[in-house]
């Protein structure tokens, strides 16, 4: 089996990489271990949007891969959704790309600059309708993202945020990681770890250690899962 972990930053995947046997660095980007019998490669994008979509459009063609795993820390928008709670983030949008008009956002599909159902779009929407293999997988909760360019924490855009997208928590990556694999066609799953609810930014509330921590587990248990023993 052939796996690719992709994350934003190093420090957010290092306790996962450091569980595993070191092969070799491509670049400054990527690098290759081995887990069991199976090949974990580790592809470091950047922070946003553009540099997800730049490293994956380099990286997923012609890399075979049997399974990509975008790893990450996000905010939350429900309180059902705890800080240091993993999820299984399966819907995508994009909740800053269109236009403004006076106080209202209009997407490009409201805009009629883009079919809302061009691929790999379905109602304007990136969906991943896969069935989750392994029990860790499934036990997560499944959950409604967007991806925004800036972090929001003015409550006035948070009200419309929630109101327009009803999402469940937000990212930088998201939605590039989601385009990239449904465009290639290949098997993926986006988990987020709750670091931080989504309000007027305090970062005194806000647990990155605990988040990562259980991100860093769950990730483990479910590649104990997924590999060949």
């Amino acid at each position: 089996m052939k796996i690719l972990i992709v994350a934003a930053t190093r420090f957010e995947i290092r306790p996962l990489a450091d569980k595993f046997a070191y092969v070799q660095k491509e670049d400054d980007s990527l690098a290759h271990y081995q887990f069991r019998n199976d090949k974990v490669d580790f592809l470091i994008t950047g922070m946003g949007m553009t540099a997800t979509a730049f490293h994956l459009g380099k990286q997923l063609p012609g890399s075979n891969y049997d399974l990509v795993i975008n790893a990450g820390i996000c905010g939350s928008y429900s309180g059902s959704l705890p800080i240091g709670k993993v999820v299984n983030v399966t819907e995508e949008s994009i909740s800053d790309l269109g236009a403004e008009n006076n106080d209202q956002f209009i997407s490009l599909f409201d805009l009629g600059l883009m079919d809302a159902d061009e691929p790999p779009f379905r109602s304007g929407k990136l969906l991943n309708n896969s069935t989750p293999k392994g029990a860790v997988l499934r036990k997560l909760d499944r959950v409604k993202g967007i991806t925004a360019n800036t972090i929001h924490g003015h409550p006035e855009t948070i009200r419309k945020i929630r109101e327009q997208f009803h999402p469940d928590v937000e990212s930088m990556e998201g939605a590039a990681f989601f385009y990239a694999c449904l465009t290639t066609g290949v098997p993926f799953h986006q988990l987020r770890s709750i670091s931080n609810f989504v309000e007027e930014r305090d970062k005194s509330k806000w647990d990155i250690p605990l988040a990562l921590a259980n991100l860093n587990a769950t990730l483990f248990d479910i590649l104990k899962e997924q590999t060949t023993k």
